[in-house]
């Protein structure tokens, strides 16, 4: 499952708009969902009094898995939905092996009424269900016999009503509305990580495989889809209106990968180079806006055959767009969903954003066809193994299909640094985390099992080398497929294949939480060059000072000015420093540690390393990914008050000749977060001013106009570029934003899709009223449900008190689908001080509907942090913890943890640079000492 984690906004204007936040994905996922914002989590800063201020969350409930005792072989399952009355019918007759005899079966299942159920023992008579025990706070149910139950096979049936919810899990209903405007409603489902037991009653647990014969019985208007191709279209005796449609039996899978989907859907087909045949669904009339997915997939499904040596197992895949979808898009078997913004390109109206994003999240879910699907996590401990590993290789895949996008440029400032962010916090967890209640597995659908996972997984594919990783991938996909597997199963494979001792250098990654700083220093001895490299616990406050430091086993590599781009030595450290020497390096050399920035590990070089490497910024010599790199792990270091600010904002205008969009993209994010937390003194307008003097260079550079022979990062950069300026109050650009918006208003000249986001955002910060009455005309007008989301992301750009009230309310109103409320709400908190304390109040205000519609999703995660992340003051942390303490939210207990330790942290920053030297901005000036407006 791809979350909306704040992924997304990396690759989009959107950061430009809010700073960085997660939410947990999921997948969703951290897909998410990869989605839209990001708050100020980036500048995270400890101080020692954090601990005191920690939420205390309620006990973990207690957990036990089911039974084995009685397990599934094959479900035979007939689900009738009432699009109407929003119910439905099901009938399961599953054959199961009874392994130990027992009076009572447990299964899962929730929010679903048994009417009855009998156990039929093979050739023996029928014995009815005497009890059904609910036991809802696990989400099982009993069911009794009036006698025992012998080992052996037999069949049980049950017969059960459930309702077509609106929570988005589970089986759900999802609006939408006709060509002509009437309002209908699909049935679908989305059952990771636990509610297929919403569905009908299962053993709903990733380790309890079967087969599934599904059949459903739908309106003979509608089209029905599931994990297999369909085998049976018949009418259903009982009413002429409807049709029984039956599909082909799965191979063995796990519940949360069964898929349904009943509702009005065009679609474009192709064949694979192979014959497996893909269809993109898409709503009615705009089968056009599937092609360039269909378009990936056809070249994906190949590309992983060729790189997993194993060919994709089913006859079909489909890949279909839902209107209301929590997730950004979910792998199910052959039934791929997805939400509408994440799979449909129009080819007028798309930004190149969404081009990208599309490309990812289509890598991302057909990877998991192999990784998740045949081979499957044993328990949600392993989730990560999904995760990680399908957000690293969905990198791999668009860079073999879209090499022009530079994508793995990008996974650094989307992935890599967002991961290290959340695991400098004293509230991160590890990789690998136990977790048994079902409240408990949505809060790991969050950065750490996503990005840190694909993180780590990026480190390790360096360490042992393409070929042999590919070895390693292969033995274990055909060793465990149509199975489940562990960590463990994975490293055995891949240390086979290598050689090399990879469990007991992953386990040091996977198995505690955090990440360590590199602290190197150099001394010329002769002609060589000798390297003196210790490692120590980086947290947000600063490196770990406690005598029980964790230490990790860290493959390093070192590149020279001889050659920036090739690793001169690589060497792993196993111990608490040591040294390295580089032979024939003179001392007009510069060296460089983690070239690619592909180690998961912050740097600190000494300041004679440091200056030497600043000239490869400026003349361009150092790569990208390692320019972006140097600035990123600076920032961070300012941020646990290791440097001071001032020597970052320098470092930043080194940065005024940079032409890459991504090293750009994450100087925007960390000015951003600058800005953000500058709000709360007197010195907001003069980052503005900071902000405009470095953006400017490159915005007249690139003007509004692309130009013969520009490509993909082109149209990012501009776009990047313009939204910032404008947002900054650059003139120039505020003045043309507002022409060419009144242009676009009036028909006159539309906007192409690639500057809308920073048009929209800049005539929305700098307008009134009327100009919040134009968009929300334009919002209702939009056909496509990217330009819905595009306004709603920039909404809470307005200014006025007022009219934020007015995107608020807008939030919650039936004009926006119910899983972009929270882009909506996180947008205002992230604009500006005064809309962060509104989205607070409103949040407050609305606790008990929000919570009502999100419950245990990861949604409700993603709307607390992208909320109140971004505070600065320490009395918010007291007032968020008491908050939660009385209205809990079990899913987002580690999320409300992070934020209060953020807040907290915000607060140290900003009263270390008020108190410990002159104000970030005027150091140069001789300004006052900064004052805190708190």
């Amino acid at each position: 499952m791809l979350l909306l984690l704040s992924r997304q906004v990396s690759l989009s204007l959107v950061r430009q708009v809010t700073h960085r936040s997660l939410i947990s994905l999921s997948k969703t996922v951290f897909l998410t969902l990869r989605a839209t914002t990001l708050s100020i989590s980036r500048c995270t800063v400890s101080v020692n009094a954090t601990s005191q201020h920690l939420v205390t969350m309620p006990e973990r409930r207690p957990f036990v898995r089911l039974p084995t005792d009685v397990y599934p072989v094959n479900y035979g399952l007939c689900l009738k939905p009432d699009l109407i009355d929003f119910t439905f019918e099901g009938k399961l007759e599953a054959a199961v092996e009874v392994r130990q005899g027992t009076n009572q079966i447990v299964m899962n299942c929730a929010d679903i009424d048994i009417i009855t159920a009998s156990f039929a023992p093979e050739g023996g008579e029928e014995i009815n269900a005497t009890g059904f025990n609910y036991q809802n706070e696990d989400e099982k149910v009993t069911l009794s016999f009036p006698s025992a139950l012998q080992k052996g096979l037999g069949t049980l049936k049950i017969d059960f009503v459930g309702e077509l919810n609106d929570k988005m899990k589970g089986f759900y209903r999802s609006k939408y509305a006709t060509p002509s405007g009437e309002i209908r409603y699909a049935a679908v489902t989305q059952f990771e990580a636990t509610d297929a037991r919403r569905a009908f009653p299962c053993w709903d647990e990733p380790a309890i495989k079967a087969t599934f014969d599904i059949t459903l019985i739908v309106p003979k208007d509608r089209v029905a889809l599931s994990n297999m191709n369909v085998i049976d279209r018949k009418p259903y005796p009982e009413d002429d209106s409807l049709v029984e449609v039956k599909f082909a039996t799965t191979p063995i899978m796990s519940t949360y990968l069964v898929a349904i989907v009943i509702g009005e859907y065009d679609f474009v087909e192709s064949q694979t180079s192979d014959g497996v045949t893909v269809r993109v669904y898409t709503p009615v009339g705009k089968a056009e806006q599937g092609k360039f997915a269909l378009e990936v997939a056809t070249k994906t499904l190949p590309f992983y055959k060729d790189y997993f040596s194993v060919p994709y197992p089913l006859p079909k895949i489909d890949l279909i767009a839902i209107a209301d979808f929590a997730a950004g898009a979910m792998e199910n078997w052959g039934l791929v969903t997805y939400r509408e913004t994440a799979l449909l390109i129009d080819p007028k109206n798309s930004c190149a954003s969404s081009r990208q994003w599309v490309a990812l999240v289509v890598g991302h879910e057909l990877a998991h066809q192999w990784f998740g699907n045949l081979v499957t996590m044993e328990w949600w401990t392993h989730l990560w193994l999904n995760e990680g590993f399908a957000s690293w290789i969905e990198y791999l895949c668009v860079d073999h299909c879209f090499p022009e996008y530079d994508i793995w440029t990008q996974f650094v400032s989307a992935d890599y640094t967002r991961a290290l962010d959340l695991d400098a916090l004293d509230n991160s967890h590890p990789i690998e985390v136990n977790v048994g209640h079902p409240s408990e597995v949505d809060e790991i659908f969050d950065a750490i099992s996503y990005s840190k996972g694909a993180s780590v997984i990026r480190m390790l594919h360096n360490y042992i080398g393409d070929e042999d990783f590919r070895k390693g991938m292969n033995a274990y996909l055909l060793k465990f497929q149509h199975k489940n597997a562990s960590t463990e199963d994975l490293w055995d494979c891949l240390e086979q294949a290598s050689g090399k001792p990879i469990a007991a250098v992953m386990n040091s990654w996977t198995k505690q939480m955090g990440f360590p700083i590199i602290v190197v220093d150099q001394e010329q001895q002769g002609d060589d060059r000798v390297l003196k490299i210790s490692q120590r616990k980086f947290c947000a406050s600063g490196p770990h000072n406690g005598e029980d430091c964790p230490s990790w086993m860290i493959p390093i590599s070192i590149c020279t000015s001889e050659d920036p781009s090739c690793s001169k030595i690589k060497v792993l450290l196993d111990q608490p420093e040591s040294a390295v020497t580089i032979p024939n390096l003179g001392p007009d050399k510069w060296v460089k540690i983690n070239p690619g920035t592909i180690g998961f590990y912050r740097i600190q070089y000494s300041s004679a390393m440091l200056e030497s490497l600043l000239p490869g910024i400026r003349d361009l010599t150092l790569l990208p990914v390692d320019r972006l790199g140097l600035q990123n792990d600076l920032f961070s270091l300012s941020r646990a008050g290791m440097i001071s600010t001032v020597e970052v904002l320098k470092l930043m205008e080194a940065f005024v000749n940079e032409p890459n969009y991504t090293v750009w993209s994450d100087l925007s994010c960390n000015l951003g977060v600058l800005s953000s937390l500058l709000s709360y003194t007197d010195f907001h307008e003069e980052i503005q001013e900071f902000i405009r003097d470095l953006f400017t260079p490159i915005g007249l550079k690139l003007g509004w106009d692309s130009k013969p022979g520009e490509g993909h990062l082109d149209a990012l950069l501009r776009g990047l570029v313009l939204g910032k300026l404008g947002k900054a109050g650059q003139k120039a650009t505020l003045d043309e934003a507002r022409r060419r918006f009144k242009q676009h208003v009036e028909g006159k000249q539309i906007l192409p899709a690639d500057l809308r986001s920073p048009v929209y955002l800049t005539v929305l910060k700098h307008g009134d009223s009327s100009t919040l009455d134009t968009m929300l005309k334009l919002h209702k007008q939009a056909d496509m449900q990217e330009e819905k989301n595009r306004i709603e992301r920039v909404l809470g750009a307005i200014s006025a008190p007022e009219l934020i009230q007015r995107v608020l309310t807008f939030a919650l109103s039936d004009e926006v689908r119910p899983q972009d409320t929270v882009s909506v709400i996180g947008g205002v908190a992230g604009s500006s001080k005064q809309g962060r304390k509104a989205a607070w109040k409103f949040v407050k205000d609305n606790w008990e509907e929000l919570h009502n519609r999100y419950q245990g999703g990861f949604l409700i995660s993603r709307l607390i942090k992208l909320t109140v992340d971004g505070f600065a003051i320490d009395k918010m942390a007291a007032e968020v913890k008491s908050f939660f303490e009385s209205h809990h939210a079990p899913a987002a207990e580690r999320t409300v943890q992070q934020c209060c330790e953020n807040i907290l942290l915000n607060a140290a920053w900003l009263k270390r640079d008020a108190d410990g030297h002159p104000p970030v901005l005027s150091a140069a000036q001789g300004a006052p000492c900064l004052t805190l407006d708190l």
